[in-house]
């Protein structure tokens, strides 16, 4: 495809959405700390070593991350740094093993595995002994990116307490001005999930704008709308482009080149293999070439900056002014599930100015005016079917009954625990650490989509068994044992020390909850 260079209407932006629930101290294999550390390998460092040379080169307003204070947790977490260093070094082992194999192929991938854990430990010293504050910091500083916030521990937002929902919020949104300096004028809700009157709260805690699929918007997401009357602007995904990458049936990752991802060599664990078509069996699975992927991937970045740039053509002339384009996707996606996307990622922002498309951020549409008319916005997600039923469907029931059952006793304790003075109560704070990560969105997820649901089960109800023994000691008068059970479990799920629960009883007190 011959792209022309000639400057085009409108703004291309690109969101990527970071998360991972809290997996420190859950387990480590085969769900666990490792899906972190995959992660942090595969797509936290190359991405922020994409995002520093584009910084270096000049390039900015690249793109709006979202990072969610859980993940942010974890990747400042002292413990998960030092298990992270651990892990880079085992990866590294194995490889070396592998590249001693009789086998010649998986000598071959032994020796590529072997080089990327080298970069990946010499990166990590280098660069990450202090967490990724202090990166963060310095991408928001540069002006390459936009940071988003969100609530703590990611829950599905239109089902939680509207209390709790907003404790959750504007806690995040603290937690990322003490990591990183900034005060986030957007967020990524979780899920993208929305009810009405949720704009309210948003524009109560100083959100300016958010993330909603497109549909939530009838599929017109040519400009941010305004939300009624709250001033709050919804930002809609533009399926059309985002799905040239994330389609399960055609979208890029797919192509029989790239590596595959769920096709292991078990002598090794190291993903050796090539997807080689979309119905070849495991088993059938071809080596993995690189020397077949370099051109795959131009191909795919002309591609996708050729789409993008009719697209905003096209949807300028239809509303008839410059129109925005926004893709959206999990960060994850990049490295960790498609082991080229990194690579594909860079490419496409350099060429996207080359070929004359205006890259900009969230705030830089908001700034730039790509506003419509105030609209009403449904309940809505980008779940399957665009609305809740992933996290209250009849396969997780047990689950919302849980989450309701769990925020009533936390909150009545936390009530009952506050009132008798002013003294900040460690055991409160960990009564309503556990309740957040008790309803993470993460845990009707993985049940409704059948990944890892027994461990999603497991994680919700230990979180429920800690919220309500912790409660149930406090409630009782006994204060030592409460103490004592509040600090056991603060070991287990050290994260958030900044929590206060009073803030949260203060909400309370002010809406007559208690």
């Amino acid at each position: 495809m011959t792209i022309s260079t000639s400057s085009v209407p409108g703004q291309f932006t690109l969101v990527l959405h970071s998360h991972l629930p809290w997996l420190a101290n859950h387990g480590r294999w085969p769900v666990g700390e490792e899906w972190l550390y995959q992660s942090w390998a595969s797509s936290y460092l190359p991405l922020i070593g994409v995002l520093e040379r584009l910084a270096a080169d000049g390039f900015t307003d690249q793109l709006s991350l979202g990072i969610t204070p859980v993940l942010a947790a974890q990747l400042d977490d002292p413990h998960c740094a030092a298990s992270m260093y651990e892990w880079l070094g085992d990866w590294q082992l194995r490889a070396m093993q592998a590249a001693m194999s009789s086998d010649a192929d998986r000598a071959d991938a032994g020796r590529r595995e072997f080089l990327d854990a080298q970069r990946a430990l010499d990166t990590f010293e280098t660069r990450w002994r202090h967490g990724a504050s202090p990166l963060l910091r310095g991408l928001s500083s540069s002006g390459v990116v936009e940071i988003l916030g969100g609530p703590l521990a990611h829950p599905f937002a239109p089902l939680l307490d509207p209390r709790l929902r907003r404790f959750s919020l504007t806690e995040g949104l603290a937690d990322a001005h003490a990591r990183w300096g900034l005060d986030p004028s957007g967020i990524w809700a979780p899920e993208c999930a929305f009810a009405p009157g949720m704009e309210t709260e948003y524009a109560h805690a100083g959100v300016g704008h958010f993330m909603v699929d497109g549909p939530t918007l009838h599929g017109d997401t040519a400009l941010g709308r305004p939300v009624g009357d709250s001033g709050v602007l919804a930002y809609g995904r533009d399926l059309t482009i985002s799905y040239r990458v994330w389609s399960p049936k055609s979208g890029y990752p797919g192509h029989a080149a790239y590596r595959d991802f769920h096709t292991y060599d078990h002598e090794s664990g190291l993903k050796r293999f090539r997807v080689t078509g979309r119905a070849v069996p495991g088993e059938a699975k071809k080596p993995y070439d690189p020397a077949r992927v370099d051109t795959v991937i131009d191909r795919h970045v002309e591609d996708f900056v050729g789409h993008v740039r009719e697209r905003l053509i096209d949807e300028s002339a239809r509303i008839g002014r410059p129109a925005l384009v926004v893709a959206a996707f999990d960060t994850e996606l990049f490295g960790h599930w498609w082991h080229e996307g990194p690579v594909w990622l860079e490419r496409v922002l350099r060429r996207l100015r080359e070929v004359g498309v205006n890259v900009g951020t969230l705030a830089g549409a908001t700034e730039s005016g790509f506003v419509g008319a105030p609209m009403e916005l449904p309940a809505s997600s980008w779940g399957s079917g665009k609305d809740w039923r992933v996290w209250n469907g009849p396969a997780v029931h047990h689950l919302v009954d849980l989450n309701a059952e769990v925020t009533d006793t936390a909150l009545d304790a936390v009530a009952k625990l506050l009132d008798r003075g002013g003294t900040r109560s460690r055991v409160a704070d960990q009564i309503v650490r556990e309740t957040l990560l008790t309803v993470s969105s993460d845990w009707p997820f993985m049940v409704s989509k059948d990944t890892a649901a027994q461990y999603a089960v497991s994680r919700a109800h230990t979180h429920a068994h800690a919220t309500r023994e912790i409660s149930d000691a406090a409630m009782r008068g006994r204060d030592d044992a409460a103490a004592t059970l509040a600090a056991s479990w603060s070991r287990a799920d050290n994260l958030f020390p900044a929590l206060d629960a009073r803030r949260l009883h203060a909400i309370m007190t002010a809406e007559g909850g208690i």
